[in-house]
């Protein structure tokens, strides 16, 4: 009983380390609400376009290491509370991960509206399936490059990596190959209002160099102009 409530532990531990706000805490770092501005999410493509370049990597970044660190370092240090999962440390680490992107998707920091897991999910990839992420990333530029849509990028990525993984592991343990899917999934759904513009062109493409530098001081101009100045 013991283990698997340490076993809770550590999940309860991830998932927290997931739910912190990165993008939100460096928006109000540079005196700008991200939840107020472009597409009001708090991942790292929102903070790119409405704070900075430099900002939106950092946010990415954080967000990455946010699922990939329950990944590498919570076997390390919770397989001696849990000898279930003593030889099984990859298994382990997953679940850690999968909770991680829960706590981003779902932060109870901000009454359970977070981002949509891109990043955080890269994290937890690149440290279980690592293979698979440079499938996905080359996925991603390909579909990003011809199409300008972070978006449609982010969802393409999000289905090739299962795909890749399906691949890579067939004839082994299954559970990795499954939550590639199930996490690949959860990333397309938490894109639905992106799936909308999409469908009805409205989706905003992605500028490079002064035009991405313009949108950006429109919209964080537009929302001090709407809060009365506040920054």
């Amino acid at each position: 009983m013991n283990a698997w409530l340490n076993f809770i532990g550590w999940l309860a531990g991830a998932y927290l380390v997931g739910a912190i706000p990165f993008g939100l805490l460096i928006g109000r770092l540079k005196g700008v609400d991200i939840r107020t501005v472009g597409s009001k999410n708090i991942g790292a493509t929102n903070v790119f376009r409405s704070v900075g370049k430099g900002w939106g990597i950092l946010t990415f970044t954080l967000d990455a290491m946010k699922g990939l660190v329950p990944v590498l370092v919570f076997p390390m240090l919770g397989k001696a509370d849990i000898p279930v999962f003593q030889g099984l440390e990859n298994s382990f680490g997953l679940l850690c991960g999968v909770a991680a992107i829960l706590g981003h998707n779902f932060p109870v920091y901000l009454k359970f509206k977070g981002g949509k897991g891109v990043a955080t999910s890269a994290g937890v990839l690149i440290g279980v399936a690592p293979a698979a992420v440079g499938v996905g990333v080359l996925g991603w530029l390909v579909l990003f490059l011809t199409s300008r849509y972070v978006s449609f990028a982010s969802m393409g990525a999000a289905l090739v990596v299962p795909a890749a993984g399906w691949w890579l592991y067939r004839g082994q343990e299954l559970l990795t190959p499954i939550v590639l899917t199930l996490l690949g999934l959860l990333v397309v759904f938490r894109h639905k209002a992106n799936i909308q513009r999409l469908m009805t062109g409205t989706e905003s493409r992605f500028q490079f160099g002064k035009k991405e530098a313009a949108n950006r001081t429109q919209q964080t101009g537009g929302s001090i102009q709407n809060t009365g100045g506040e920054r």
